[in-house]
C-alpha cells in the first residue's frame, strides 16, 4: 500500500499541474470508486462540475483539493489507486475509473483516477476545504511541521502496545505505514513487540527521528516501488526500495551485524526485523 512518502509526491505534483485549474467535465467510469458519495456518481459529478481547484494537500496517506466553494475532493490511494495528470489525448488506462477534463491545467492536461483493486475512493467533503471533517480525527504526521514531538512522546510513553502497533495508530500519529516502522525500528534497534510503556525517553526521541529520517529519505528518492502500482503524477515509479534495510530482506543479512533478517506475520501483513539487533522483549512477570 503507498505509504506517507508515496502520497505526499502524490499531492506535490497535483499542486504543480492541477491547482487553479477548472473541472469542466467528470466521467465515471465505475461507480465503486465514488462509493463513498451519498448520491452516488451523478451527485458526485453534479457537486464538482465548474469548480475551481484551489489547493493540493494531506492528512496522513488522504489527499484532498480544497474548491472554491469551501467544498474539497478528498480522496485515498487505497493499495492500488493513482491519480494521473495526463494529456487529453493520453492511451486510456486500463484500470481507469474517473477522469477530471480541466480548464486551465498545466500543459492542457486532465486528471485521471486510476485503481486496479478499487480499494481507494474519492468523495466530496462538504465544507472541507480547510480539512475533511471526515479525517479530523487522524493524527498529524511527522513531517508536518504543526506535529507535537512532546505530546507524541509522552503518548507513546503510556501506551502498553507493542510500538510497531503504535507506530500504525492513525490517532496517535498518521503516515506510517508497515515498510517505514520496520526501517525506523531497524535504525533505532528496537523489535515492534517492545510496549510503548517499556521505552526509555531517549528510545522513543530516536525512533521518531529515525522514522522521519527514513521517509525523508524516501520522499527524496520519489518514494518506495515495489511494481507499477506505485507511481506518482507522471506515472513515474520511486526507488527507494533499493535502500530498505530490513523490509522484505527475509534471510538476507543484516547491513548492520549480518544475522539473517527475519519475518513474522503480523496484523495480516509481515514484519521485518534482524534477531540480534532488535532482541524480542522479555515477557511482563
Amino acid at each position: 500500500m503507498p505509504e506517507l512518502p508515496e502520497v505526499e509526491v502524490v499531492r506535490a505534483g497535483l499542486e504543480r499541474h492541477v491547482v487553479g485549474a477548472t473541472i469542466t467535465a467528470i466521467d465515471v467510469l465505475h461507480d465503486r470508486p465514488v462509493r463513498r458519495h451519498p448520491s452516488g456518481a451523478a451527485g458526485f459529478t453534479a457537486a464538482l462540475t465548474g469548480r475551481r481547484i484551489d489547493g493540493a494537500r494531506r492528512r496522513g496517506k488522504y489527499l484532498w483539493l480544497p474548491l472554491d466553494n469551501g467544498d474539497a475532493i478528498l480522496g485515498h490511494l487505497g493499495m492500488s489507486g493513482q491519480m494521473l495528470v495526463q494529456p487529453v489525448d493520453a492511451p486510456v488506462e486500463r484500470h481507469l475509473r474517473v477522469r477530471f477534463r480541466l480548464d486551465g491545467a498545466a500543459e492542457g492536461r486532465e486528471l485521471r483516477f486510476v485503481d486496479q483493486r478499487m480499494f481507494g475512493g474519492l468523495s466530496v467533503s462538504l465544507g472541507g476545504a480547510e480539512l475533511p471533517p471526515e479525517i479530523a480525527h487522524i493524527a498529524r504526521d511527522p513531517m508536518d511541521p504543526e506535529f507535537d514531538d512532546e505530546q507524541f512522546i509522552a503518548r507513546l510513553r503510556k501506551r502498553t502496545s507493542g510500538v510497531k502497533r503504535l507506530l500504525l495508530d492513525q490517532g496517535l500519529i498518521s503516515g506510517v505505514g508497515n515498510i517505514y516502522a520496520d526501517e525506523a525500528l531497524w535504525r533505532a534497534g528496537l523489535h515492534g513487540e517492545r510496549p510503548g510503556d517499556r521505552l526509555t525517553r531517549k528510545q522513543a526521541v530516536d525512533l521518531l527521528r529515525h522514522a522521519r529520517e527514513v521517509m525523508g529519505a524516501a520522499l527524496a528518492q520519489g518514494g518506495t516501488s515495489f511494481d507499477a502500482l506505485y507511481v506518482n503524477v507522471n506515472g513515474e515509479s520511486g526507488y527507494f526500495d533499493r535502500s530498505l534495510h530490513a523490509y522484505g530482506r527475509e534471510d538476507e543479512p543484516c547491513d548492520r551485524c549480518g544475522t539473517a533478517i527475519r519475518r513474522v506475520a503480523f496484523m495480516n501483513r509481515s514484519s521485518y526485523f534482524c534477531p540480534r539487533c532488535q532482541p524480542t522483549p522479555r515477557r511482563r512477570l
